[in-house]
């Protein structure tokens, strides 16, 4: 059959899409199980598409699918409804599926309301979807109402099958990595933790289920082949089983993938070793769930840290040269701004290198959603709105919209203002074997500061002399090519350009084939009227776009 896997658009513009502009892991997983049975299968990455209904009509009808899968985060679960509707008027004998994280706790509320949507799939789809798929495609075959981990419609009213078992041998499912181009990856499913803010205990279950670290590697090189040199781990804890974890790192390291990445984990789950390894085997940032400097606003949210573990796992993680992310939430139960102080505070001491702040938000499937909805008489019917998500503190009356944004400013101002400090107090272990990494690690930092995400910030002082400080500080430990090129860049926009062209030259003379470097050093000689040696090096360059542009200019500068 032909099948669409559709990754929905939210209807809220995004300040910063990072955390959702990727496809889920699990669409891929089950894109892949229904390709190893024989259906033709296309994975669609629609989350912008909210501004564009004409492209999703005309994407729909040019595929002419027979099935529509619709994965769901609950927060674009109005994309994949408007997707749903968009699909039945084109071909109203289309299937309609709806599976992820928002539609199994919002089953019965979506097969209520919304005529469009035919099955949800409930939980991990790698063998239901695959079922249901063969139950579609074959007359006489097995009903969908015996198919396990199936939410669908019985005498018109919606229903739901016995509940699937879990996989539990995650090394049988297909790769998705021989099939598509990944941008995450996954060594476990399952949390072992019970925070009452996050709905994966209820999604999952609390016990933890691992794929081998040599799966989880062949995965990572299937996708390195393809070309991708950072992935995201999705995991989340994915430290939780450190010798699992060190095999992995060691894995990495013994083949030479040649790949970054980032994962996610918890304070009280990373040692001195095992972040060792993460680093050598190319881990450039783990993101900590802090969510709050006051202990109560924790215990509130059943987050069992302490302070000194916070402390312990940010000093450790950024002695190692990796960046250590925060996740903040504010807006909680019992929140004040002498909370937010605690937890400004506690910035203050662990010094972040990126922080991320939400505000409290209930969702489905999450134990503070379930007592919201005891405590005021809420139904499913609040979903019926056109919102992305109800936010905490519209259901508190202690605490008002302007309260909270206010804590949000004081929170981001904090961070930024600080920044500068936090990165000049970094105190990496002194170890030679980690000296290159250090280099990396350091040149990487300056490149956020000088083009990346920080360099828009205008709250942050001094980025241009930060950002030179740390590319200094990258080859005071090793020879690194990002570092001696944005270090080139730099001295080029101060109007420096002798030092430039030194610095550049080092540069190529330990990365003599960095096509960037010799263009980059071109330019300075082209400022230094030295037009022969810029061409001598753009003659060079095969595969960067703007050589030829410089090489006319040079000799129109020459006649």
């Amino acid at each position: 059959m032909r099948i669409v896997l559709i990754y929905p658009y939210f209807i809220d513009p995004r300040i910063d899409a990072e955390d959702v502009r990727f496809v889920p892991m699990g669409l891929y997983q089950v894109a892949s199980a229904l390709k190893e049975h024989g259906h033709e299968v296309e994975v669609l990455n629609w989350h912008d598409r909210s501004r564009a209904p004409e492209a999703v009509a005309r994407d729909l009808r040019a595929k002419r699918p027979q099935v529509v899968g619709c994965s769901i985060l609950h927060a674009n679960r109005w994309g994949g409804i408007e997707v749903a509707r968009a699909a039945k008027r084109i071909d109203p004998a289309v299937t309609v599926v709806f599976g992820g994280v928002g539609a199994t706790f919002l089953w019965e509320h979506l097969l209520q309301h919304f005529p469009e949507i035919d099955y949800v799939v409930l939980g991990e789809g790698e063998r239901t979807f695959p079922r249901l798929v063969a139950a579609l495609a074959t007359d006489g075959g097995e009903a969908p109402g015996a198919i396990p981990g199936l939410a669908l419609r019985q005498n018109g009213r919606p229903a739901r099958t016995a509940a699937s078992d879990p996989i539990d041998d995650l090394d049988a499912l297909p790769m998705p990595g021989r099939d598509f181009d990944l941008s995450h990856v996954s060594l476990t499913r399952g949390c072992a933790s019970n925070c009452r803010f996050c709905g994966s205990p209820a999604f999952w279950g609390r016990r933890v289920r691992s794929h081998s670290a040599a799966y989880f590697v062949e995965q990572l090189a299937r996708v390195r082949a393809r070309g991708r040199r950072f992935l995201y781990v999705s995991d989340d804890t994915f430290t939780l089983n450190r010798r699992r974890v060190i095999e992995v790192c060691r894995t990495i390291v013994a083949r030479r993938l040649d790949i970054a990445w980032a994962a996610i984990s918890r304070v009280d789950a990373v040692d001195a070793e095992v972040l060792g390894w993460m680093r050598r085997a190319g881990c450039i940032q783990i993101s900590y769930g802090v969510e709050s400097g006051s202990p109560e606003i924790r215990r509130r949210l059943n987050k069992s840290i302490r302070n000194a573990q916070i402390r312990r796992a940010f000093e450790a993680t950024q002695r190692y040269g990796i960046m250590a992310r925060a996740y903040f939430i504010y807006g909680c139960p019992g929140e004040t701004r002498e909370t937010i102080q605690a937890s400004i505070d506690l910035m203050r001491d662990i010094q972040p290198l990126a922080c991320v702040f939400y505000i409290l938000a209930l969702f489905p499937g999450t134990a503070l959603y379930e007592s919201v909805k005891r405590r005021l008489g809420l139904t499913e019917a609040i979903w019926l709105e056109r919102v992305e998500e109800l936010l905490y503190f519209e259901t508190d009356p202690n605490l008002s919209a302007d309260q909270v944004l206010e804590f949000g400013r004081l929170l981001r101002e904090s961070f930024y203002s600080g920044l500068p400090g936090f990165v000049e107090a970094l105190s990496p272990v002194d170890d030679p074997e980690f000296r290159p990494l250090h280099a990396d690690f350091f040149s990487r930092l300056a490149m956020t500061f000088d083009q990346g995400d920080y360099a828009r910030i205008d709250s942050i002082p001094g980025k241009p002399e930060l950002a030179e400080s740390l590319y200094r500080r990258a080859l005071s430990y090793h020879p690194d090519a990002r570092a001696f090129l944005g270090l080139g860049i730099l001295e080029q926009k101060a109007g420096r350009f002798t030092p430039s062209a030194e610095t550049l030259s080092q540069g190529l003379a330990h990365f003599p084939e960095d096509e960037q470097l010799m263009v980059c050093l071109a330019v300075s000689y082209m400022n230094l009227n030295r037009f022969q040696d810029a061409l001598r090096l753009l003659a060079r360059c095969r595969r960067e776009p703007q050589a030829q542009r410089l090489a006319a200019a040079c000799r129109r500068a020459m006649r």
